[in-house]
């Protein structure tokens, strides 16, 4: 097999576990680990454009303090994990790219406790062509939204601010949502006030201010570079309590997500915002952020070079 031959099997993506490098396709984990059969995972997900991966820093950060939340400490150091993604992205030659990283546990070996402090810990890591939460024709109607009965899962029993695979709450959600012929869920709390949605942080605007939830939610990338885009516009923004009722009477809603950028919505429990098309504020912001994005704010090229095919076991 020529060395051509062997990168083409990357066009599909990239992947990285326990040490090698594979085809996406051939990417697996065991399924007796922790991290399969009690979702005993913590990831992050950085977004390449344009060849370039955006807020890559700040993405590890997160990943690590996420790592530490759940009490896991992998052989790899944070520049070995960029490394690690850098390396993928390259073999995939991919120019626009959904990275994600993994931390795993593993099991206790033979003789050891059967307890998750005596587990190892393993990355995973891969890289795929861009998806986005939204298709090109919902981002331009916006996402229809619906308040489900299903609550978040509480932050005391699983912090929201470390990313997670307890989805059930969402998943739940999500096919309430489909019920209702709403894109997508968003969750209340227990103490009735608006959380997040899956996969994504939300906005609502009244009146020109913009407000977004302060607890029970994911602190995202995305929502921490709206936040900051909103600072520079001069537009208020509060993070702070929003009640279910508050949200919709909202003039506007927004989401935010690494998988999507600032992606608005127009409908929230079938009520109609904006004259069903994105409104003012939720397109200033997402028009900025791709603006941004393109001049390369919080850019960092990734290194091609890093291309050369290791051998798979």
């Amino acid at each position: 097999m020529t060395m051509a031959d062997d990168i083409s099997r990357y066009e599909a993506g990239a992947a990285y576990v326990d040490g090698l490098y594979m085809p996406l396709a051939e990417a697996a984990i065991p399924i007796t680990d922790w991290g399969y059969r009690r979702s005993d995972v913590t990831y992050d997900v950085v977004g390449v454009r344009d060849g370039a991966f955006f807020r890559l820093d700040d993405h590890i950060a997160r990943f690590r303090a996420s790592m530490t939340a759940f009490r896991m400490a992998p052989a790899e150091s944070d520049d070995d994990i960029k490394a690690i993604l850098h390396r993928c992205v390259a073999l995939s030659g991919l120019r626009d790219a959904y990275v994600a990283m993994d931390c795993l546990r593993g099991r206790p070996v033979a003789g050891q406790p059967y307890h998750p402090a005596f587990a190892r810990n393993y990355i995973a890591a891969f890289a795929m062509p861009w998806i986005s939460l939204l298709k090109p024709d919902v981002m331009e109607r916006g996402a229809h939204l619906a308040i489900v009965e299903t609550r978040r899962i509480g932050a005391q029993a699983v912090d929201p601010r470390a990313k997670n695979f307890h989805w059930a709450d969402l998943t739940r959600g999500q096919f309430e949502a489909l019920e209702r012929q709403a894109d997508f869920c968003i969750l209340l709390g227990d103490d009735g006030n608006v959380t997040e949605g899956p996969g994504f942080n939300v906005f609502a605007v009244r009146d020109g201010r913009i407000a977004t939830p302060d607890h029970g939610v994911l602190e995202g990338i995305t929502r921490r570079s709206v936040i900051e885009l909103a600072a520079e516009l001069g537009l208020e923004l509060e993070i702070r309590p929003i009640g279910a009722e508050e949200f919709r009477d909202a003039d506007e809603i927004f989401l935010s997500t690494t998988a999507g950028g600032v992606m608005p919505a127009t409908r929230i429990d079938g009520r109609i915002m904006a004259n069903d098309r994105p409104g003012p504020v939720s397109r200033r912001i997402l028009e900025t952020f791709w603006a941004r994005r393109a001049a390369g704010w919080h850019a960092t090229p990734v290194d091609y070079a890093a291309a050369r095919v290791p051998a798979v076991a």
